[in-house]
């Protein structure tokens, strides 16, 4: 059975947590913004110290990742002018400093963590997520409800309906379309779904995966555009008409 992907956090009004991350190293601040955003954060970056503080005034960060050595304004000084500010932002640093005095420095500056270059991603991205559930109002309620332009599934309850209209599955009908909703325009292959669906324990042949897509067709293209398409080839996928 598919695994579920466990639910991003939020701010309290369900939009994403913003970040910003500060580093002079571009191509590691911008693989630390794609990671967050795949977190589903609404993550930015800045160059420089003074691009930074604009972007704090601008866009009001939740979390702030702030390299301490950059050129002209450094981390610093950037966090102090943050809190003459009033702004009371949760603050990791990022540096390749890891003598005791710097984490010293660094704290007492009013940051919240210190990580040293070079790092783990992931383990900053830990950190990053640690902070967001101490110091910002967030919520990890997970939706139930997997929604492809006008076609809902209920995990909870098994109900499917498009349009409104309900839609009787059998159960390995519904874990189909489950893992299909579950990754929308993404292509997926016979060899997958078969794994996914079926799991190893099935002896049969791809054929069982046409069979039941055509299965799911009738039930739910039916009823509107097509939702479900055939890449040739490659596999199938879902996503809205338009």
């Amino acid at each position: 059975m598919p695994e579920r992907r466990p639910a991003p956090l939020t701010r309290p009004d369900g939009s994403p947590i913003r970040a910003l991350v500060v580093d002079d190293e571009l191509n590691l601040s911008e693989l630390l913004r794609m990671a967050l955003r795949n977190e589903g954060w609404d993550a930015r970056t800045a160059a420089n110290g003074q691009e930074a503080l604009n972007i704090v005034r601008e866009f009001t960060p939740d979390l702030l990742v702030l390299d301490i050595m950059m050129p002209g304004l450094d981390g610093m000084e950037v966090l102090r002018r943050v809190r003459a500010a009033g702004n009371d932002v949760p603050v990791l640093f990022l540096t390749a400093k890891d003598a005791v005095e710097d984490r010293i420095a660094g704290i007492s500056a009013g940051g919240d963590d210190y990580v040293t270059k070079p790092f783990n991603l992931e383990e900053v991205v830990v950190r990053l997520r640690g902070m967001a559930r101490r110091h910002v109002a967030v919520t990890a309620e997970r939706d139930p409800r997997l929604r492809v332009g006008d076609l809902v599934l209920d995990e909870d309850t098994y109900d499917v309906e498009r349009g409104g209209v309900p839609i009787k599955l059998t159960a390995k009908e519904f874990e189909l379309l489950r893992y299909l909703m579950q990754n929308p325009r993404r292509v997926l292959s016979k060899a997958q779904i078969l794994d996914q669906v079926w799991s190893y324990d099935f002896g049969g042949t791809s054929s069982v995966v046409e069979i039941y897509i055509s299965y799911l067709r009738k039930k739910i293209d039916t009823l509107g555009e097509p939702l479900i398409h055939t890449v040739r080839g490659v596999g199938y996928t879902i996503k809205p008409g338009r």
